[in-house]
This record gives C-alpha cells, structure tokens and sequence, in this order.
C-alpha cells in the first residue's frame, strides 16, 4: 500500500501539533537519557533466516547472542519472557537489520532458557545501566541459578527464575493471550481522533481505539488481537504508512 504525499503530510501536522504543547511545557526539564525499553516478539535465530537474507548477519545458536538494530554491541540488556517471568541478562553481541515487526533477534540458546512459545516468541526487552545493577545478585541466586551463571563470564550473561509456583504457571497457560498495538500518543483528542479516523481508511481496518490515559495525553492502539499471525498484516500495513516505534502491549 502506498501512501501519498498529502496523507503523509497531513500525518505529519497531526503528530507534530499533538507534541509541539507538551514540548514546550517540558522544555526545562534536565535531560535525561533514555534508556530502550520494548515490549514485543523476537526472532528466533537458524541459519535459513541468513541464507534468505532475512538478516544479514550469522549467529551462534549455541551461544548466548543477541542482535538489534540500534543498539551498540556490548549494550547491557535484560531479555523477559512474561509469561513465566524467567529472565536473562546480557549483552547486545551484535548490530544489524531485521524485519521491524520484531524487537530483537535471539540465539536459539536464550529461546530454550527463556522456555519462549515459539510460535509467539513475545519478549520484553530493556537497556540496563552500566553499573553495579549489572553484576550477579549473589545474596539473591539460588543454587541452581548460580551453577547456570557461573557456566558463563560473569560479564557476559546473568540468568534467573522469577515464576513462583507450578499452580501459577497452569493458571497461566489458561489465559489467552491478547495483543494491543500502540501506535501513539498525542496531547489532544481531536488529534488522535483524526488519525484513527485516516487509518481506517487507509488500512480498511476498523479496530482502532483511544484510551485516555489523563487529561492531556490519549493513547490511540489497534486490536485487541488473539495472536502473533493475526497481529503481523496490520503491524505491516501501519509500518509501511511510515510508523515504525509501534509497541506491542500483553493484555
């Protein structure tokens, strides 16, 4: 789908309108730097995806590695599976492109530590600071946990095991699972009214939705969907519109 020049530039107004108030409430405030923070599906790694040009980089699948478009190598990060709260703390082993409906790309050897549905391998995936918080919590790792890390340099990888009980994780196979995209926020209504109103006609799809989340900010989402496939053609239709930070929320 093509998007024409006016409609692009008529998404453009809508999204500088909506920010222009809040920047210039804000624009006191120290800066901060931002650390990357992504709620989303990952690529799980095999040699096909290279040989078909889906990434051009090799991986190790059995290594802990981990690839991302903007990241710098060597980028400490924590990598969540959510629906068993297992996680593993690493680092960004390479820097490379991919398609952009995933957050990451990921060895096979974190997908089977992580327990990942590989079907639906939804991850979330945050930049961590390089300091103390990055090394082993020895008070709190049990022993299993720690005979896993110290297999490994204790620079290069932290793992652990949040889930809690056998009966929780039943419960939880038992929910099903319902996907939001974000698309993004604006500090009027009749903004966010605007673009929904563009979108369903340019992507014949009709379930947009605004949340307001206070009284100068509402979130405009797509869904819900029930899964990874029935989420992907709008993910890419909205992607090929020109919106490329799309966020995708676990309800």
């Amino acid at each position: 789908m093509k998007l024409n020049f006016k409609i692009f530039t008529i998404f453009i107004v809508l999204l500088l309108t909506s920010c222009a108030e809040y920047q210039i409430k804000n624009h006191n405030k120290k800066a901060e730097k931002k650390y990357y923070s992504s709620l989303g599906f990952t690529l799980i790694y095999n040699d096909a995806l290279f040989e078909q040009k889906v990434i051009k980089k090799k991986m190790n699948n059995n290594k802990i590695q981990v690839m991302h478009s903007t990241l710098k190598i060597n980028t400490p990060v924590k990598i969540i599976n959510p629906q068993n709260s297992k996680f593993i703390k690493t680092k960004i082993s390479k820097k490379g492109e991919f398609p952009n409906i995933f957050n990451s790309v990921i060895s096979n050897k974190i997908a089977k530590f992580l327990e990942l549905d590989r079907s639906e391998p939804y991850v979330e995936i945050h930049e961590i600071k390089k300091n103390k918080t990055f090394v082993a919590k020895e008070s709190n790792t049990f022993e299993e946990e720690r005979r896993i890390a110290d297999s490994a340099p204790v620079d290069e990888i932290q793992v652990d095991d949040l889930s809690k009980n056998n009966d929780e994780h039943e419960k939880n196979d038992e929910i099903e699972n319902n996907y939001i995209l974000v698309i993004s926020e604006f500090y009027y209504f009749e903004t966010a009214v605007n673009l929904k109103n563009e979108l369903i006609k340019q992507t014949n799809f009709d379930r947009f939705f605004i949340k307001e989340i206070n009284d100068n900010e509402y979130r405009l989402s797509a869904g819900p969907f029930k899964n990874f496939i029935s989420l992907k053609s709008t993910y890419i239709s909205l992607n090929n519109l020109g919106f490329e930070d799309l966020t995708v929320n676990k309800e």
